[in-house]
């Protein structure tokens, strides 16, 4: 949904101008009710000055006075055609200052545990530079000996439905390229594997199998056995020495 620009100011001036209720306000300008309840009550935005939405043309008064005498209908923003995609986020998710130190962890995790994912698949996770993932994937990044591979979601970089939503658009995009179930192979998920059936297994007792050789030709036929204590049961010397 898109807000007014400088939402408090403007529902500063909302509360001081108009009978709207605090419901409506603060769906307008996407504040919180007590927080548009403070504003009436002279505990927040104190010394903001109010922002006429009309004069900035986000609003028009036939709307403020329609929704002034219907408390359940909504105002909405006049249309701007300037500001259509200012709200969608371009470039690297901002990442703040306090969890940046965080982020080669990230990285180190994120190619480790999904190599599908594209450097700028990894660049929107966590807010982060290609050159910075390629030194960590390349381990020439200058503190690689004390980067330790750390889960982005863990670390609050990233939410897991996000991670999840670009796990799942890389790994179809392999698919589509027709890679080898080997070469587009990712971890399982925990659900799965512990439904999923075990691997099959050869007897450890196989009867039969004493003499077999992996080396030998399919036809050749295995040389007789010789017993062990016939070599050491030789036959008596028939020579007597001289008397």
């Amino acid at each position: 949904m898109a807000y007014p620009l400088m939402r408090k100011a403007t529902a500063v001036w909302l509360v001081d101008n108009t009978t709207l209720t605090f419901t409506q306000i603060a769906n307008f300008t996407g504040l919180h009710e007590l927080e548009v309840n403070g504003i009436a009550d002279g505990e927040v935005a104190t010394g903001v000055k109010g922002f006429d939405p009309i004069a900035n043309n986000q609003l028009d008064d036939a709307e403020i006075k329609r929704c002034e005498a219907s408390p359940k209908a909504t105002l909405k923003l006049k249309h701007n055609p300037a500001a259509e995609g200012e709200t969608k986020r371009k470039g690297p998710r901002y990442t703040p200052l306090s969890k940046r130190q965080d982020r080669p962890a990230a990285i180190a995790w994120l190619v480790k545990f999904h190599p599908e994912l594209t450097d700028g698949q990894i660049s929107k996770l966590v807010g982060t530079t290609k050159p910075t993932i390629n030194a960590i994937r390349d381990r020439t990044h200058w503190n690689i000996g004390n980067i330790q591979p750390v889960d982005p979601v863990a670390l609050g970089l990233c939410k897991q439905g996000e991670l999840d939503t670009a796990v799942a658009k890389a790994s179809k995009r392999k698919a589509e390229l027709g890679l080898t179930p080997e070469e587009s192979m990712t971890l399982m998920k925990t659900d799965e594997s512990l439904n999923a059936s075990p691997d099959p297994r050869l007897p450890s007792n196989m009867e039969g199998m004493e003499n077999f050789r992996i080396d030998s030709p399919p036809n050749e036929k295995e040389p007789d056995l010789v017993d062990a204590d016939s070599l050491f049961n030789l036959p008596e010397s028939t020579d007597k020495g001289d008397d």
